[in-house]
């Protein structure tokens, strides 16, 4: 007798759940006519996805003019990272702004090379350090050149 009221509680929660998403789902996302035949897939994202404005454009929009900096950039310890992590996004360049605004705060930095022991880690392996040592209060690039990062300034 004590099971029962649990397992109605239950069954209320499953039949309002049931009730609730064919309202609140939309009809092509496949737990309708067609079930879960393309899995978590709506049809409606593609022309969804085609509508949003794409902020960035990738390493070859800006080594198209900047390859210059490009083979400084893949000549050291920061050629896997993409020009916009630092340079922020390209979407308005070149014509407005016609230099993208570069973030030169300590923070953009520590967020790789503040020193982590992850030793099992790809992590490990990125030269950290304690930011309440080594020149607090400093940007880095004052001292280190990011386009030639084994070296620096």
């Amino acid at each position: 007798m004590h099971v029962m009221r649990p397992l109605y509680v239950v069954l209320v929660l499953a039949a309002i759940i049931l009730i609730a998403r064919i309202f609140l789902v939309p009809d092509d996302f496949g737990i309708h006519e067609n079930g879960y035949t393309y899995g978590w897939y709506r049809q409606a994202n593609v022309e969804e996805g085609k509508s949003v404005t794409v902020k960035y454009r990738g390493e070859e929009y800006c080594l198209a003019c900047h390859s210059e900096q490009g083979k400084k950039i893949f000549s050291s310890r920061h050629k896997i990272i993409e020009c916009e992590n630092c340079h922020g996004p390209a979407l308005e360049h070149p014509s407005n702004p016609p230099k993208l605004t570069l973030d030169r705060s300590r923070a953009l930095c520590l967020r790789c090379h503040t020193y982590l022991a992850y030793p099992t880690s790809e992590r490990s392996e990125i030269k950290g350090i304690d930011p309440e040592r080594h020149n607090p209060g400093l940007e880095c690039v004052l001292c280190h050149n990011p386009h030639e990062a084994s070296k620096p300034h």
